[in-house]
């Protein structure tokens, strides 16, 4: 993947450097506080433990400053997640202008441990999310980290994937998507809604394919072999491989993201487009 001369986003919070990752970032007396209320109220201490996360995260100073470049182990690797949300920019930001529309940035949250949302508390077991309530990408940098050991999926163009898959819910809510598909969740099952969670995925999946394909034409930044390290990623992070590596078990009914196979189909079927029409996986009648 040739990123030499693409800018940097400056759409990009660091908050690797927070300490939410230690303690929830509470002070000593904060905690005690929090504890001695519960106490007397008969309220879930962690309960109480995450408003405080989440006031304290976004009062002023609560986020910390960004790590000296200078000093930074990661410096090479947070300049790549500038530079591939600065092409997902330029990209949906030209689509959404053919369509006569405008698009919105999002921003890109850089974080380790865990960090406070509009969504909740992010944290780094689940993995990198988007959240529609402040619009912004959650990433915990350690995720790199398991997907090349863990699934062996690594790769510049691996992680690039990854960033394009959590843009697509941001396109989604630009959309609708994402307003109509949660007005399923209070009328549906929990097992019929995660039907519902796939086909959302798998749009997403889609739209990284068609973002990949756009982008290209632009400026050709594609090395031979990038698409299928993406692939790779999309097939590693699938729900059967997953559960099969956690479980030993597939249990189809709780997939939330689509099988491997699924994830591989949808992100091909966008790159090979480059058409946005080509990833309504609301009116197909298989995924």
């Amino acid at each position: 993947m040739r990123l030499e001369d693409q800018r940097e986003s400056s759409n990009v919070e660091d908050r690797r450097a927070s300490g939410m990752g230690r303690a929830g970032g509470l002070g000593i007396g904060t905690v005690a506080i929090v504890l001695l209320v519960s106490y007397f109220l008969g309220v879930d201490p962690s309960m109480l433990l995450g408003v405080a996360e989440t006031v304290q995260g976004n009062a002023p100073g609560g986020q910390s400053q960004p790590i000296d470049p200078a000093s930074d182990p990661e410096a090479a690797l947070v300049s790549e997640m500038k530079k591939v949300l600065a092409m997902t920019e330029d990209t949906w930001g030209a689509i959404f202008q053919q369509g006569g529309g405008q698009y919105r940035r999002p921003s890109l949250v850089l974080y380790r441990g865990r960090t406070p949302t509009a969504c909740g508390s992010g944290q780094a077991a689940m993995g990198p999310f988007y959240c529609p309530g402040d619009e912004k990408v959650y990433l915990d940098l350690a995720f790199f980290d398991e997907m090349a050991r863990r699934f062996r999926a690594g790769g510049d163009f691996a992680r690039a994937y990854v960033i394009a898959h959590e843009i697509g819910h941001h396109v989604q809510r630009l959309t609708g998507v994402t307003a109509e598909t949660e007005k399923l969740r209070v009328r549906l099952s929990p097992v019929e809604y995660n039907k519902v969670s796939v086909r959302v995925e798998l749009q997403a999946d889609c739209f990284a394919g068609v973002w990949a394909q756009h982008t290209n034409r632009a400026r050709s930044f594609l090395d031979p072999g990038d698409v299928e390290e993406a692939l790779a990623a999309a097939s590693a992070i699938g729900d059967d491989a997953l559960q099969h590596q956690s479980r030993g078990v597939v249990v189809p009914d709780s997939f939330t993201h689509g099988s491997s196979a699924q994830r591989v189909r949808w992100f091909r079927a966008g790159f090979e487009s480059g058409s946005l029409k080509s990833c309504d996986t609301f009116a197909a009648a298989a995924l």
